[in-house]
C-alpha cells in the first residue's frame, strides 16, 4: 500500500522547491504504473492507461483500442508486397500506428474493426478510441518497479525543465539574483533556487572575486534548452547589465521619461552612457546622477568601482562627439558623414585627456557614437592673434636667458675676486695680530725684568742701611 501522507508531502515539496505542478507529478505516477503493468501483465502493442486516485491510493487500469475501417487495413496476402514497398518508402512508415503508406497493419491488441466497435457503441466512427477495463494488480516484479522508477524520474525532470523554461524564458534580458554555488576553472555556478546559472570567465568583471554562498546579481543573457537540461547564461560584463541597473535605480528610466540611447562599456574600468529626456522639464543627466551622485554611486559600487560617464544624447553628430569626448575640450571637429569619420582637433594640453589612458576615452567615445574618431593635437594660437610671434618670443627669451647667464657669470667672477681680497685681508690682519701679540710678550718680559732689577736694587739699599745702623 502507498502511504498517502508521505506521498502528499512529497508532492507539496516538489511543487514548492522545483516548481513542478502537482498535476504533472500525478501524471508521471500514472504513466509509471501503466509501464510497470505492461511490463509484467501486458502484451506487445497494447496501449495501457492508469488512473491513480490520490484520496484512496488505488489504481484503475484500462486498455485503449483504436477503431479502424477495413478499407484502411493491410490484408495478410499483401504483407510481402507491402514489406518491399516499405523498404523503398521507409519515410512513409509510422511505427506508432503500424502505418504502411496509406494502409494500417492490423494488430488485434491495438486496433478494433469498425463493425465490432459499432456493436459495442453504435455511433462509433473510424479513428476513435474505445477503452476496456483491465484487472487491477498490486504486485509487481523488480524489473517492473525499476521501470516505474525510471519513468517517474524522467517525467519529473521533463516537468521541471518545462517549468524552468516557462519561468526564466520570461526573465530573459533582465537581472536575476542568486548565490555563488561553486567555481570551476574560472566558471562560476550560481544557485537560482530552482535551477543553476552559469557565468563564464569572459562574462565576469575583471578583478572580481566571490566566495561560496555570497549573493550576486547578473544579467540573464540566454535561456537555452539542451539534452542535459536548461542552461541559463549569465553575464556581469554585458553592456545591457549597466542599462538594467540604471532602470532599477532611476525611476525616470523605469517609467520611460528618460531613455538610454547608447552604452559603451569596458567592464571593470570605465563606461559611457548617452541619455535623452522625453520631458523638457527633466534633466536626463541629473536624474541619472542623482542628488550628490547617490544613484550613480550605488551602481558604481555594484560594479566594483567602475567609473561611469553620463552624457546627454544629441541628434547633432558634432555636439554628440564633443560630449562623448568629455572631459576633454574640443577646438574643432571635421565630419565625413558618408564614411562616418570624424577628425577632432584639440590643444596640446588636452591631447592626452582626449585620448585617455591607453586610448580608452576615444575608444569608448567611438563605440558610443558609432563614428570613427581621429584625434589631432594643435598649438594654441592665441598669442599670434594678439600680435606676438612665437619665434621672436622664443629668440627674445633665449637672448634674455643669455644675458642673464652673462650677468650671473660676471657677478660670480666679481664675487670670487672680492672673496679672494677678503681672504687676503683677513690673512694680513691675522699676521699683524700675531706680531702685536709677540711685541706685547716682549714688552711684558722687559717690564718684568725691570721690575726684578728694581727690586734687587731696593733690597741692596735696605741691606746697606741696616748694616750702617749696626756700625753706629
Amino acid at each position: 500500500m502507498i502511504d498517502l501522507k508521505v506521498l502528499g508531502s512529497t508532492l507539496s515539496q516538489l511543487e514548492e522547491e522545483r516548481g513542478v505542478p502537482r498535476k504533472k507529478i500525478i501524471e508521471a505516477i500514472e504513466q509509471a504504473l501503466a509501464a510497470a503493468y505492461k511490463k509484467d501483465y501486458g502484451k506487445r502493442g497494447q496501449i495501457i492507461q492508469a488512473r491513480f486516485n490520490l484520496d484512496t491510493g488505488t489504481t484503475e487500469f484500462s486498455q485503449v483500442k483504436i477503431v479502424v475501417d477495413k478499407e484502411n487495413l493491410q490484408m495478410a496476402e499483401d504483407e510481402e508486397v507491402s514489406e518491399k514497398k516499405s523498404t523503398e518508402k521507409s519515410k512513409s512508415i509510422s511505427s506508432q500506428d503500424d502505418v504502411i503508406g496509406d494502409l494500417i497493419r492490423f494488430n488485434p491488441e491495438r486496433h478494433i474493426l469498425l463493425e465490432d466497435a459499432q456493436k459495442i457503441k453504435k455511433d462509433t466512427l473510424s479513428g476513435e478510441e474505445l477503452i476496456f477495463p483491465l484487472e487491477g494488480r498490486d504486485d509487481y516484479g523488480r524489473i517492473a518497479a525499476q521501470t516505474a522508477k525510471q519513468v517517474i524520474i524522467q517525467k519529473i525532470r521533463e516537468a521541471e525543465k518545462t517549468s524552468v523554461l516557462n519561468e526564466y524564458g520570461k526573465k530573459q534580458g533582465t537581472i536575476v539574483s542568486g548565490s555563488v554555488q561553486r567555481t570551476e576553472r574560472g566558471t562560476m555556478f550560481i544557485d537560482l533556487d530552482k535551477t543553476t546559472g552559469i557565468i563564464s570567465y569572459d562574462e565576469q568583471i575583471p578583478g572580481e572575486r566571490y566566495r561560496q554562498g555570497e549573493r550576486i546579481r547578473a544579467y540573464l543573457c540566454l535561456v537555452e534548452e539542451t539534452q542535459r537540461g536548461v542552461h541559463l547564461r549569465l553575464s556581469r560584463s554585458h553592456p545591457k547589465f549597466i542599462e538594467k541597473l540604471f532602470e532599477v535605480e532611476v525611476p525616470e528610466i523605469a517609467n520611460k521619461t528618460v531613455e538610454i540611447k547608447a552604452v559603451a562599456r569596458e567592464a571593470g574600468s570605465r563606461s559611457k552612457i548617452a541619455v535623452i529626456s522625453n520631458d523638457e522639464h527633466i534633466d536626463p543627466v541629473g536624474s541619472c546622477v542623482g542628488q550628490r551622485g547617490v544613484r550613480v554611486s550605488t551602481i558604481t559600487s555594484e560594479l566594483g568601482g567602475e567609473k561611469i560617464d553620463v552624457i546627454e544624447w544629441s541628434k547633432d553628430p558634432e555636439r554628440f562627439i564633443e560630449d562623448a569626448l568629455s572631459p576633454a575640450k574640443i577646438m574643432d571637429i571635421t565630419l565625413n558623414e558618408s564614411a562616418k569619420h570624424a577628425i577632432v582637433k584639440v590643444s596640446e594640453d588636452q591631447l592626452s585627456l582626449a585620448i585617455g589612458k591607453g586610448g580608452q576615452n576615444v575608444r569608448l567615445a567611438a563605440k558610443l557614437t558609432n563614428w570613427k574618431i581621429d584625434i589631432q593635437g594643435e598649438r594654441d594660437n592665441t598669442q599670434e592673434e594678439n600680435g606676438f610671434d612665437e619665434e621672436s618670443t622664443e629668440q627674445d627669451a633665449a637672448s634674455e636667458s643669455d644675458e642673464f647667464v652673462k650677468e650671473e657669470t660676471s657677478n660670480t667672477d666679481m664675487n670670487k675676486e672680492n672673496a679672494e681680497k677678503d681672504f687676503t685681508g683677513k690673512a694680513k690682519e691675522k699676521e699683524s695680530t700675531d706680531d702685536n701679540k709677540k711685541n706685547d710678550g716682549v714688552e711684558k718680559n722687559t717690564k718684568s725684568n725691570e721690575n726684578i732689577d728694581t727690586t734687587d736694587n731696593t733690597n741692596d739699599i735696605i741691606t746697606n742701611t741696616e748694616s750702617d745702623k749696626k756700625n753706629d
